[in-house]
């Protein structure tokens, strides 16, 4: 009896591979995040968008690939998107014709760099647009985007 169970433990052993994308990451959020930035990026700009993400992991790097050009750097970026608790100071030397956008509302509020934050609360996606900083950048969105506008 042992036997025949240690034999089918073998046996399930030599097929797990084929189910080895059960245990790989891959996460949906980063992927619908990734089309929000991407909707919300050709809004705002109209030519071809260079994506920065200070200190993007692998499987985001993956994601944002299909939906964007990514660059290794700020400067040669012109939307950057800060997900992680960075100095963005430090990161761009010239910060003009750059639009900034956050994961974190907080961040928003705080920094006026900022033109809009995307972040996810209780497991919902928000989207939070500053109207003066939309003005002050002359970007006009779709009308689609109204109800995300927040005016101070």
């Amino acid at each position: 009896m042992k036997f025949i169970i240690f034999l089918l433990i073998i046996i399930s052993f030599l097929n797990a591979e084929q189910y080895t994308f059960l245990v790989n990451k891959y996460d949906k959020e980063i992927e619908l995040e990734a089309k929000i930035i991407s909707n919300i990026a050709t809004s705002s700009i109209k030519e071809n968008i260079k994506l920065y993400i200070p200190e993007i992991s692998n499987m985001e790097k993956d994601v944002y690939s299909k939906v964007f050009t990514l660059t290794d750097s700020c400067d040669d970026a012109n939307f950057i998107f800060i997900k992680r608790n960075v100095n963005i100071d430090s990161l761009c030397k010239n910060e003009d014709k750059k639009l900034f956008f956050t994961n974190n509302y907080e961040k928003l509020l705080e920094d006026n760099r900022y033109l809009g934050a995307f972040f996810w609360n209780k497991s919902r996606p928000n989207i939070t647009f500053i109207k003066t900083r939309l003005e002050k950048n002359k970007i006009k969105l779709p009308n689609d985007y109204d109800k995300f506008v927040e005016d101070f």
